[in-house]
């Protein structure tokens, strides 16, 4: 099964494999792809809602990768209906593939080259330099904000 993400509808993915995805992503398109989203439901298109312990199982993930801050709520509960579904999630996105690379999820892309390895971020705080394992609103030292940080850089 494939679960998509809305940059399938925006993209115009076709597989002639079953297909899910969560009513979230309804709310994030427009125009053509809202049209392509509804017929696909009308078609038979699974509409999923993950239970809230899966949701939390992907937002430990996302943490542990320093991907939660820059994941919606649509993002992290569609990796959480493709694992639930032990699906491929059919995504562009880095972050998302980040976080299923980290829970053995299978994802497939569409219009960009995908991932080619799994990061855990690292954040450095802009004023005094110090970094962290963690996100924080700002840096415990001296209150600056914090940037995300390639750990391979």
């Amino acid at each position: 099964m494939y679960v998509l993400d809305s940059s399938a509808f925006i993209n115009e993915y076709h597989t002639d494999a079953e297909i899910a995805t969560i009513p979230l992503v309804r709310e994030e398109l427009t125009d053509e792809s809202a049209y392509r989203f509804d017929a696909l439901e009308g078609s038979g298109m699974h509409l999923h809602i993950p239970d809230s312990g899966t949701v939390e199982r992907v937002e430990r993930a996302a943490r542990e990768t320093g991907d939660l801050e820059t994941l919606s709520r649509t993002d992290i509960r569609l990796v959480a209906a493709t694992f639930e579904l032990d699906g491929t999630l059919v995504t562009d996105d880095y972050a998302m593939q980040n976080v299923a690379d980290k829970l053995e999820v299978a994802v497939e892309v569409i219009a960009q080259e995908g991932i080619d390895e799994q990061r855990e971020w690292r954040f450095q705080c802009q004023g005094c330099g110090r970094e962290f394992d963690e996100h924080h609103d700002r840096c415990p030292i001296c209150g600056s904000n914090l940037s995300r940080k390639n750990p391979a850089s």
